[in-house]
């Protein structure tokens, strides 16, 4: 399935039915009063997030959503019917921004919905406008007119664990060899064109690990893929920054993400990083050392360096009950921070 995370979508609320301009006809009854019905109320259009699709690509070739129109209203005092209600499905982690608008609806929650365009309330009929000086009034109001707005819908993808680094670091491998997922694996730069999610257990406690592809030195600013995936990165718990020990400057490597994550959002730069030297079964142990007392020297306090070998399969247990750990010290403080 094709990702997409972005979306421009049209929504049109429904109008209001015309209230009716009615006089009763009945035998013995010649001067009959008003009974004109009022017009039923238009449909509105409602956004509902939901748990079973993640990705914004039904929007590629469906971008005009309008609820029903109300009914216009009857003689003998008959309402019109409502127009029904159009409910629209997204993702979660789906954002949704008006035109001109800086403010932004969050949609983070399976089953969370919103009325997004409100339909029109229908007329009145002629019978509402009868009274003591107007026994027979000839008016009507027509319906009033539903809402309608352009939507642009972001998606950001909700995980625990951001896998980051620059291409053919190890990251589809790693994540292949720990979750379910099945990402493209190749020997040559951007093999992975778009996010890629996957579960991982350990202790019978599991997470979700995405995959965030395209991270080059440049990608904060457009170049490459990143511009497009770094801010899925602003909804991860914790950061796993994979480093070849292959590479021939395994410093400047680690620079690298680190000076894009701090360009594009300076949040990211300050999110709990693990560092997994990757490919460890492909060097000796003392040059192994030495690539780690390298970026020793250069990563944040506050990061912890491990190493590991997806192929061999060695580390990876430890990296995951890191990871474990941070994600649950995460999500205590998140849920502190929302009962406060």
């Amino acid at each position: 399935m094709q990702f997409i995370d972005e979306a421009t979508i049209n929504v049109k609320a429904g109008d209001g039915g015309n209230g009716a301009i009615s006089f009763r006809r009945a035998k013995f009854e010649p001067k009959g009063g008003p009974d004109g019905g009022d017009g039923g109320d238009g449909g509105s259009v409602i956004l509902k997030c939901v748990d079973n699709i993640n990705t914004l690509l039904d929007f590629r070739y469906k971008r005009e959503f309008e609820a029903q129109r109300g009914e216009n209203g009857h003689g003998s005092n008959c309402h019109g019917k409502n127009g029904k209600n159009i409910t629209i499905e997204i993702p979660i982690g789906t954002e949704v921004y008006f035109p001109n608008n800086e403010n932004k609806i969050d949609f983070i929650k399976a089953g969370q919905e919103i009325t997004i365009a409100k339909g029109g309330n229908g007329g009145f009929g002629n019978t509402y406008f009868k009274s003591s000086i107007n026994q027979a009034p000839r008016r009507a109001n027509p319906g009033q007119i539903g809402e309608s707005f352009e939507l642009h819908l972001k998606l950001k993808l909700l995980s625990d664990v951001g896998l980051i680094g620059l291409p053919n670091a190890g990251k589809s491998t790693f994540l292949s060899v720990v979750t379910q997922a099945k990402p493209k694996i190749a020997d040559y730069p951007f093999t992975t064109l778009e996010p890629q999610l996957g579960i991982a257990m350990i202790d019978d406690y599991d997470f979700v690990i995405a995959d965030l592809p395209g991270l080059i030195e440049g990608a904060s600013k457009g170049k490459g893929l990143g511009d497009r995936f770094l801010k899925h990165a602003e909804r991860c718990g914790v950061l796993l920054h994979l480093v070849s020990v292959n590479s021939t400057d395994i410093v400047r490597d680690y620079k690298i993400i680190r000076k894009e994550l701090k360009s594009f959002n300076p949040i990211l730069a300050k999110k709990f990083e693990i560092i997994a030297i990757t490919k460890c079964d492909t060097l000796s142990n003392e040059e192994i050392t030495k690539q780690k007392e390298l970026l020793e020297k250069v990563a944040e306090k506050s990061s912890k360096i491990l190493t590991i070998s997806s192929v061999a399969k060695i580390g990876l247990n430890q990296v995951l009950r890191e990871l474990k750990e941070r994600v649950i010290k995460f999500k205590k403080n998140l849920n502190d921070k929302t009962q406060k």
